[in-house]
């Protein structure tokens, strides 16, 4: 049986070198990158431009906090009871980026990229970046692909990703100011068109505020980078790893994962206690 050769493009060291994605760590990058421009590196196998690099960070910042959500709550308690072990705790938390939480941008990355890959082109390969097809970019163009997007999610009725949110209404505050630098950076094409379209498609269809929202407008941002959407989670990864960190030092010095705990056994006890 042949075998496959153990590859990697990644990284390699010498006795007095380590190279990294075909940089001299100590020359090329140390002092002279930001830890999000080394993300996007690891990502496109490239250094960003100056405009890829302020939109590509703006979305990373956006994903590192967000309150104590159920990943900061599975970092909290874990690390409450393993406190030996903070790599740990962060993983618990990262598990939790799924489908609902964080890693929504990718089901609405998969919907954009799909929706706007012309019929009959081969789907792209998983992991290479995407590429830009001479799609039509009018107006009525993407208004009609919104309509078709927003018509299948409701037949099949499923829940369109990327936009609405519990609890920023009427507006997610992130997904303008994230768009905002987007634009004002060159990145403004039929990606973000038609997560705005669908948006309003949505609004119009099921009669209810439903803006786009964070994860919709970072996975349109990232789809203009040309980031293949089974990789835009990683953005998502990366940046609340960063965040998950913070709130084991944070409970370090103000621990609530104990209080957490209490309060949710004797609620559960009290309730169990007054169905007798």
């Amino acid at each position: 049986m042949q075998r496959t050769p153990i590859r990697s493009h990644s990284a390699w060291s010498e006795t007095d070198r380590i190279h990294v994605k075909g940089f001299d760590l100590c020359q090329d990058l140390l002092g002279k990158v930001s830890l999000g421009d080394m993300a996007f590196l690891e990502l496109t196998q490239r250094l960003p431009t100056k405009e890829e690099s302020t939109v590509f960070n703006a979305m990373a910042i956006t994903l590192v906090e967000h309150g104590l959500t159920p990943s900061a709550l599975a970092t909290r308690l874990t690390y409450a009871g393993a406190p030996e072990a903070m790599q740990a705790a962060v993983a618990a938390g990262l598990c939790g980026l799924g489908s609902v939480f964080v890693g929504s941008m990718e089901v609405a990355a998969k919907m954009l990229q799909e929706a706007l890959r012309p019929q009959g082109l081969e789907p792209e390969k998983p992991g290479v970046l995407i590429k830009p097809h001479n799609i039509d970019q009018s107006d009525l163009a993407i208004q009609t692909l919104a309509e078709q997007v927003v018509r299948t999610h409701r037949d099949r009725k499923a829940v369109i990703p990327g936009i609405g949110h519990h609890f920023h209404k009427p507006v997610d505050p992130r997904a303008p100011a994230l768009f905002k630098i987007a634009i004002d950076n060159g990145f403004n094409g039929p990606y973000i068109a038609l997560m705005k379209a669908v948006a309003l498609q949505a609004e119009t269809v099921y009669k209810k505020p439903l803006p786009v929202n964070a994860t919709g407008a970072i996975a349109a941002i990232a789809s203009e980078l040309g980031l293949p959407w089974k990789i835009v989670r990683g953005v998502g990864v990366m940046a609340r790893a960063i965040g998950l960190v913070g709130h084991v030092l944070e409970e370090m010095r103000q621990p609530i994962a104990r209080e957490i705990k209490t309060r949710a056994e004797e609620e559960a006890t009290e309730y169990a206690r007054n169905q007798k």
